[in-house]
């Protein structure tokens, strides 16, 4: 199975579970419920929830707006390079990896000037 495989028949808990049942001879650690997408999805939210407590520790009481647009460009754009990258630029795979319309997935490209 190489990585691309593994990124789409392994997407959320659905796949994991799925996996998970049909697999008599799943390790300790899937039949605990952990994989890979779980271990990056911990990760990453327990990131973005320090960098926003810190952010709005940093703020000192003053009022901040826009925080929800803010974070998603700086989460959008790096997503998108490394999605690229790991499809080898091929943005017809990449969208299906983000779960995309190509279409929406070129709009984003040009809004972060990434075509």
């Amino acid at each position: 199975m190489t990585k691309r495989d593994f990124a789409v028949t392994h997407s959320g808990p659905a796949a994991s579970k799925e996996k998970n049942q049909s697999d008599s001879g799943a390790s300790g650690q899937e039949a605990y419920g952990v994989s890979p997408g779980n271990l990056v999805k911990d990760t990453l939210s327990a990131s973005v929830e320090a960098t926003l407590s810190r952010y709005f520790e940093m703020l000192n009481g003053f009022e901040s707006s826009g925080v929800y647009e803010m974070v998603m460009n700086e989460v959008e754009e790096p997503l998108l390079r490394v999605v690229l990258d790991y499809c080898d630029n091929n943005q017809s795979r990449a969208a299906e990896v983000l779960g995309l319309n190509r279409g929406t997935l070129r709009k984003k490209l040009k809004f972060h000037n990434l075509l």
